[in-house]
């Protein structure tokens, strides 16, 4: 379910609170192709499916920034900002990659509102979004994401 926000007061009185789940989205070799072909990066651990197989992980991982890639997806189906003119991607302030995402799982992300800041025209956010794996005890990915909206 979507957490449903009215403009940048409505985000202030959010901060501190968790705003819920994305979808579950499967990782598929296809998505790690494609993501390799588009950073340069085809180190055989994401995309030599057999060499994976017999490497450290057991089968071929996605990228890190491929689950981070997926942030402006699950952001959307965890939080709809109404009453604002532009949102935009800032930054990051802390990224980690616990652990590996194997090719075929599912990963979902949670969104916590960690704060909302006065900028000029607007307000700097910042979301920390866990991404789990399913079935595993350990998240795959957490960032702590800035977002600028303005009104």
């Amino acid at each position: 379910m979507t957490t449903k926000i009215d403009g940048i007061s409505g985000l202030k009185a959010k901060v501190g609170e968790h705003l819920g789940y994305s979808e579950w989205h499967e990782i598929t070799q296809e998505q790690v192709n494609l993501f390799a072909d588009a950073t340069g990066d085809h180190q055989w651990i994401h995309v030599d499916v057999e060499r994976a197989k017999s490497g450290p992980f057991g089968a071929p991982i996605a990228h890190g920034y491929l689950t981070l890639s997926l942030v402006p997806m699950v952001s959307n189906e965890i939080l709809e900002v109404s009453g604002i003119a532009m949102g935009i991607n800032y930054g990051i302030d802390k990224l980690r990659f616990p652990s590996p995402v194997p090719v075929g799982a599912k990963v979902r992300a949670g969104g916590e509102l960690l704060a909302v800041d006065d900028i000029a025209g607007g307000a700097q956010v910042k979301i920390r979004f866990t991404f789990e794996l399913e079935g595993a005890p350990k998240p795959v990915c957490v960032a702590e994401v800035l977002l600028r909206y303005y009104e």
